[in-house]
This record gives structure tokens, C-alpha cells and sequence, in this order.
């Protein structure tokens, strides 16, 4: 009976790790993370930034989570993708927690083109 316990115990483990949700890889200040969501302009699509700034919005479990780009070379240069219309896109980067906010470093973002034709 006890080994039925440890077995049923570790597939039902196995089972949440295989159908979590990959939004966020890890969400640890300071790791390497891939986030998707949809990539927005923080001045023009939601009008909480004075300047233009990307922002990757990710919704899980009902709530959506705002995740604002540094400013570098990465964010600066695709900027243009995402400002005046919405898409999905793909980054990896760290993510730290800065006056309440999550800012989120980039070192690789892309746009996810849609599966369905």
C-alpha cells in the first residue's frame, strides 16, 4: 500500500510538471527566463509610461502579469515591431522587481507568428 502512495505520488509530480503552464521558465530575480505574451508599447497601447517603452504582458491563471523591458539594444531595436499594433512575442531575459514592478532585461525577443493559416 505504501509503494502505491510514493507511485501515485511521484506520476501526479511528473504529470503537473508536464502540463505547467510555460509562460515563465523560472521567476527568480536575477535567472535567465523565457516569457511569451503579447508584446505592447507601455505609452501607446496601455498609457501607464511617459515614453515609449515595451511591455509583454503574460496571463496565467486568470491574471495577468506586466512585464516591463529595460531599455538596451535588444528592446530599443524592436521597439518598432510592437508599438503602434500588439503581438505575440517570445523573449528570454532575467527579471528583477524594481519599485513594485517586474523589469525585465532582454537578451533575445521575437516575434511568434501565429500557427493557424
Amino acid at each position: 500500500m505504501r509503494k502505491n502512495i510514493v507511485l501515485l505520488t511521484g506520476v501526479a509530480s511528473l504529470l503537473m510538471l508536464a502540463f505547467a503552464n510555460p509562460v515563465l521558465a523560472a521567476d527568480e530575480d536575477g535567472k535567465k527566463v523565457t516569457i511569451t505574451g503579447t508584446g505592447k508599447c507601455g505609452k501607446c497601447a496601455l498609457k501607464e509610461t511617459e515614453t515609449c517603452q515595451n511591455v509583454i504582458q503574460t496571463e496565467k491563471g486568470g491574471k495577468t502579469t506586466t512585464y516591463y523591458l529595460a531599455k538596451n539594444d535588444k528592446a530599443n531595436e524592436f521597439h518598432s515591431k510592437v508599438c503602434k499594433e500588439s503581438k505575440k512575442v517570445r523573449a528570454t531575459g532575467t527579471v528583477k522587481e524594481v519599485g513594485g514592478k517586474k523589469e525585465f532585461t532582454v537578451s533575445k525577443i521575437e516575434v511568434v507568428e501565429d500557427d493557424k493559416k
